[in-house]
């Protein structure tokens, strides 16, 4: 090696020094609109503390996307965010970018993830914790539970509840750790408060700082009179929905105007007595409808994977659990997406 190659290597390695000790700042970005996303993202805080990010699906690339280019990004944790056939390209590119960077990146999720996916993703070495028979904060307590503090495990444990898993393995036994009651009603206050403050980040960041400080969510000011409020506008809504919901061969369906679409569809599809519930309702600033799908007992196709389907032939994007997911459509698509819903139903 000549002398100019030897300067220029050491000299490389030195930039990269400086940049990697000029590099501190630690992220999470996190589901926002439901008590696993809230809850990872307090157990990431608690072990790793750094800044947290909350995002709704059709956020999360652009918040991803704001990160780019951020020298002081060290060390990047991505919870409870499904990917799908519209995101999964840009997001694997994302990471690669971020990996050439040096940032560490661990990727924490229990949505089906295609397998080429998982193979890209370990190749540019992402951590990658995934696995779809517990919810994602039972993963992270799972994973990092040596460094947590002691209550970590309720927190986790509401998070089960809540994404309806608190039966599986590791979930089961955490539950046994305290009184059932006790639990569900703390898993339930945690949930009506995110769900009636999604329109507020700042309380929603709140919450994970709380819980992050090992509170439970009864010990946080004012979350039952919260509570409260958000079962009041629950019990109007069962006569709303009674009123406005429409069915098909194989679905029921409503659009939804005054509250989220995940707090319509249990009740879409349990008054229906049909197998599949679908709520949607409009996202203005963005042309699109948000849209939750529910299953039940018998439902005996898995509706993730068809709504990925679905969603993707319509310039839309979706997916998610066998029996709870959800997608975006665009505004002009959603009749065809209803009536494609239905037909693929009838096949299954």
């Amino acid at each position: 090696m000549s002398n100019d190659s030897k300067i220029k290597s050491k000299l490389k390695k030195r930039v990269g020094k400086i940049a990697k000790s000029t590099r501190n700042k630690i992220i999470c970005i996190s589901h926002k609109e439901d008590a696993d996303g809230i809850s990872s993202a307090a157990l990431i805080k608690q072990v790793f503390g750094g800044e947290t990010m909350l995002v709704d699906y059709p956020e999360m690339i652009d918040v991803l996307e704001s990160l780019r280019h951020d020298k002081k990004l060290k060390k990047l944790f991505i919870c409870d965010l499904g990917l799908n056939k519209q995101n999964s390209d840009s997001f694997v590119e994302f990471l690669t970018e971020l990996r050439k960077k040096r940032v560490s990146v661990t990727y924490v999720d229990h949505h089906d993830l295609d397998s080429e996916i998982i193979t890209k993703i370990k190749k540019i070495k992402v951590k990658l914790i995934h696995n779809i028979t517990e919810c994602t904060a039972v993963l992270i307590y799972n994973e990092f539970k040596k460094k947590l503090p002691e209550q970590s495990s309720f927190i986790a444990t509401c998070a089960a509840i809540t994404d309806y898993m608190e039966t599986r393995p590791i979930a089961s036994k955490l539950l046994q750790m305290y009184d059932r009651q006790f639990a569900l009603i703390n898993a339930t206050v945690l949930t009506y408060n995110i769900v009636g403050h999604q329109k507020d980040l700042d309380y929603l960041l709140y919450l994970v700082d709380e819980l992050s400080e090992s509170k439970y969510p009864h010990e946080i000011p004012n979350t039952y009179e919260f509570a409260q409020i958000q079962v009041e506008k629950l019990a109007k809504m069962i006569s709303i929905v009674k009123l406005s919901m429409k069915s098909l061969k194989n679905l029921a369906y409503m659009e939804v105007l005054d509250s989220g679409a995940s707090g319509a569809v249990n009740f879409v599809l349990g008054l229906s007595g049909k197998n599949v519930g679908i709520a949607y309702k409009e996202r203005v600033d963005k042309g699109i409808y948000a849209v939750s799908v529910r299953g039940s007992a018998s439902c005996k196709i898995h509706l993730g994977k068809l709504l990925s389907s679905v969603s993707d032939s319509l310039g839309g994007s979706g997916g998610g659990h066998d029996k709870a997911c959800g997608a975006v459509i665009p505004k002009d698509k959603i009749k065809k997406f209803l009536a494609e819903m239905n037909s693929k139903l009838s096949h299954a």
